[in-house]
Order: structure tokens, then C-alpha cells, then sequence
């Protein structure tokens, strides 16, 4: 199937009648606490294009959440998943192996940070990698404390909901949490009080703090890191923290843990977002992009750390699923091939200039910020910018709904809701892009016409 047409096009309103009818039985059938972020129901999508069951084109600037890179239906994914379907679908890497698995792993020990020998564990979701890389430095190191940063976000599930800052809609009456979690303050530069030039000396030397004063060195068994932090309003950390942590880390004997996630494989306009200051992670954990869209994800590290954990003590049932491994293999062949991480920089010198002119005191957006095709605006109120910076996040609200009326599908997000994040697909046009970006600059200079109320 030919990828759909690279424009936005309107046939009707957003959502359309038949979204609207599929929405109304999705009410009745689903649980509520599955929430939606716009009710259009998709009937294909490929490239910089969702297309919904009423014919409306809508330019992505979501990815899934940063899963589709490559686009939702690239021809080889497409291919790679189909050849593996015909072939198996499911064995359990745990029972008998294949040899997809075994590539997935060679080529995500030789992408990530660093030349040591490193060995790679394959799971399924971002959140269970996450687990299990906490899981490998505890058995590695002896020790159980987990050190993780404010605005944080690691997963749902109960260690994860644990490690992840954001209490509604992640971890509100889902208590008791997880023991041996242990918050620092994050380095959040556009929020962070006092010189904005000792955002990351003053924020390491508070983590040092906490771990010297209320952990000990001795029992923590890992420090867990966002290079860039994405749920939490992608927060970039000011030059020099993140060496500082993992140089930190290294000289106690802490694992050092980069979750990159949302920001791996080429997101950043880098392979990985630690690799714009040179950070060597112990570990590094990958997700959402790796799969192409099928469930998959993974621990890469040192080979000392990750065997550490005896034959057994890893896996699951649809862990290195070989379709999803299949899928993988294609989406990494892209990511290289067709130089991705270079596309990332191009859209960010395409959108950074558009984007960082609607900044000023008078303007209801207080900062742009990211790095490649991660980008984001916070929004706050008007005449704040040099005092309070007062989130304003029905404004955020309100710069989505317009961007959906119009047909570009964009994401809120930040701790304090008030954050418009940016993850168009690695492969999207300049024009279609360009489009998105006038829809985005309308929808904010709506604001000051009273639609944020």
C-alpha cells in the first residue's frame, strides 16, 4: 500500500461523525481510566500523515509518542514483519532462540554510548526495561537504594509509577509505592531559582547531597536519568550535569542508568541524547522507537553489570518477540541508513527559529526549548516571564485543540500540564512541516483572542 498523501487535508470537522460514532462505542466497552488525547479513529497512516476513518489528513507531530521515527508504515518495516509472519510468530527467545534477537542485540551493543564489551537483554515494554535494568544494578552492585530526578517519568507500573515524578494521572490513589526510591531535585533551568548559569553545578551538588546525607554512597545501587526528561516537560539538562552524575556514579560504584526511551535512536539529531556531551551510561535502556510500532524494548550495557544476573533471572513470555525483533532490525537499517539523526537536526533548524520567535514578556509562551525533533513550548501567563513564570496550563489546552480543529495532532505534557511537546516523524517533509509550524504559530497568537479560557 502506496504511504498516503504528504498534506493536510479537511474533509470534516475533528473529530468526524463516523470518529465520533466508533468513540461513543469505545464508551461503552472500554475502561475510562484508558484516556484519549483526540477521538479520531485512524484508518491508515505512513510518512507525516494520520488519516482517520472520515478522510481527514492530519499531520503527525506526535509519533505515537516517539514511536514511530521512521513513519507508521515504512515500506521495510512493512516487509521485515510481513516475512517474519509467514515464517513464526512466537516461539519464547527463553524456550528455543532465533536469530533476529540475537542481531536486535549486536547492533544496540555496537549503536550505544561507549567501546567496552557490552551484552543487551530484550523485553517488551519501556516501563518492564526499566524494571529490569534496576534489577541488574541491584544484583550487580549488592545494594537496593534507586536514585531518580524530579519531573521524572519511568512507566505505570508499580516501580516505575514509583520512580516517576508526576503524581495525576500517574500515580494518584495507586499507593503504597515501591521501597528504596529516593527523589533529587532535576535541573530544570527555565524553573530553577537563582543564576541560571549554576543550574547544573548547583543541582549536582544537591543530588551529592542527598546521596551523602540521607542515602550513603554505599547503598545505592543505581542512579536512573532522562538525558533529555520527556513526560516532564522536556527538560534538557544545562552542559556538564549529566557528566557530572555519571563521573559521580563512577567513582562510588553506582550504576549509572540513562532511560532514553523517548529520546534514543536518533530523536535528539544524535544516536543517543547522551551522546551530545559524551556520557558513557552503564546502562542504557531503549524503547518506543526501537520497535517500528511493535512492543519492544531493551537493556544494553556493560557486559560485567548485565551478567551479573544468573541464567533465569531475565526474560518474560513475549520478551525479543521475533516479529517485533523483525520490525527492529528494519527500523535500525533506517535509522543508519537513511541518516535520521541528521534529519532530527534539520527539523529543529526548520522549527527552532519559528518556534523561539513567539517568546517574550508579553507572550503567553515562556520557553522553547529541545534538541532535533524534540522540541517543546511552556506556556505561562502573559507578563510573568521575569518573576513567578505562572504555568498556564489551560492555555497548553487550548494551543492543542486549535492544533487538532486544524488537523495537526499535537501533545501536552509537563509536570505542571503546561508544556506543548513536539515528535514529528524522522522522515517528514519540510512542507508538511512548515504547515505544521503555521497551524502551531495561529494557534498561539489565538490565545490572546480569549480561546485559553
Amino acid at each position: 500500500m502506496a504511504a498516503p498523501a504528504q498534506r493536510r487535508i479537511l474533509r470534516t470537522a475533528i473529530p468526524g461523525p463516523e470518529s465520533v460514532r466508533l468513540h461513543a462505542a469505545r464508551a461503552v466497552t472500554t475502561a475510562a481510566g484508558l484516556g484519549v488525547t483526540l477521538p479520531v479513529f485512524v484508518a491508515e497512516a505512513g510518512g507525516g500523515i494520520v488519516v482517520d476513518v472520515d478522510g481527514n489528513h492530519l499531520i503527525d507531530m506526535a509519533s505515537g509518542i516517539a514511536v514511530t521515527s521512521v513513519g507508521a508504515s515504512h515500506p521495510e518495516v512493512v516487509r521485515s514483519v510481513q516475512e517474519q509472519v509467514e515464517r513464526f510468530t512466537h516461539t519464547c527467545f527463553l524456550v528455543t532462540e532465533y536469530e533476529s534477537a540475537v542481531e536486535v542485540a549486536r547492533v544496540l551493543n555496537r549503536l550505544t554510548p561507549g567501546d567496552h564489551d557490552k551484552r543487551t537483554a530484550l523485553f517488551t515494554t519501556g516501563a518492564e526495561a526499566v524494571e529490569n535494568a534496576v534489577k541488574i544494578a541491584r544484583t550487580h552492585t549488592g545494594r537496593q537504594a534507586v536514585v531518580v530526578l524530579g519531573h521524572a517519568y519511568h512507566g505505570r507500573t508499580l516501580l516505575t509509577m514509583t520512580m516517576t515524578s508526576k503524581n495525576t494521572p500517574y500515580k494518584d490513589g495507586f499507593g503504597p509505592y515501591a521501597p528504596g526510591i529516593h527523589r533529587v531535585p532535576s535541573p530544570y533551568g527555565f524553573r530553577w531559582p537563582g543564576d541560571p548559569d549554576q543550574v547544573a553545578a548547583e543541582a549536582f551538588a544537591q543530588l551529592r547531597d542527598v546521596v551523602e546525607t540521607q542515602i550513603g554512597p554505599h547503598n545505592v545501587a543505581a542512579i536512573v536519568a532522562e538525558p533529555i526528561q520527556g513526560e516532564g516537560g522536556f527538560i534538557v539538562p544545562p552542559p556538564g550535569y549529566l557528566p557530572a552524575v555519571a563521573a559521580y556514579a563512577r567513582e562510588h560504584g553506582i550504576v549509572f542508568v540513562a532511560d532514553e526511551i523517548q529520546a534514543g535512536l536518533g530523536r535528539t539529531g544524535a544516536m543517543f541524547a547522551c551522546d551530545h556531551e559524551n556520557v558513557v551510561p552503564d546502562l542504557v535502556i531503549t524503547a518506543k522507537a526501537l520497535g517500528g510500532g511493535l512492543p519492544l524494548s531493551a537493556v544494553t550495557g556493560r557486559t560485567e553489570i548485565m551478567d551479573a544476573v544468573a541464567p533465569g533471572g531475565l526474560g518474560g513470555t513475549y520478551a525479543g518477540n521475533p516479529v517485533a525483533c523483525a520490525a527492529a532490525l528494519a527500523v535500525l537499517r533506517i535509522i543508519e541508513d537513511e541518516d535520521l539523526a541528521g534529519a532530527a537536526r534539520r527539523i529543529e533548524e526548520i522549527a527552532m527559529p519559528r518556534l523561539t520567535a513567539l517568546v517574550g514578556e508579553d507572550s503567553w509562551v515562556g520557553e522553547v526549548r529541545g534538541r532535533g525533533a524534540m522540541l517543546a513550548l511552556e506556556l505561562i501567563e502573559p507578563g510573568t516571564l521575569n518573576t513567578t513564570r505562572t504555568p498556564a496550563p489551560a492555555a497548553a489546552r487550548a494551543v492543542a485543540a486549535h492544533c487538532h480543529r486544524e488537523g495537526v495532532l499535537a501533545l501536552t505534557c509537563g509536570t505542571y500540564g503546561n508544556v506543548i511537546r513536539l515528535l514529528p516523524p524522522l522522515v517528514i517533509g519540510g512542507e508538511l512541516l512548515r504547515d505544521a509550524l503555521g497551524v502551531i504559530e495561529a494557534a498561539v497568537a489565538s490565545l490572546g483572542k480569549g480561546e485559553h479560557a
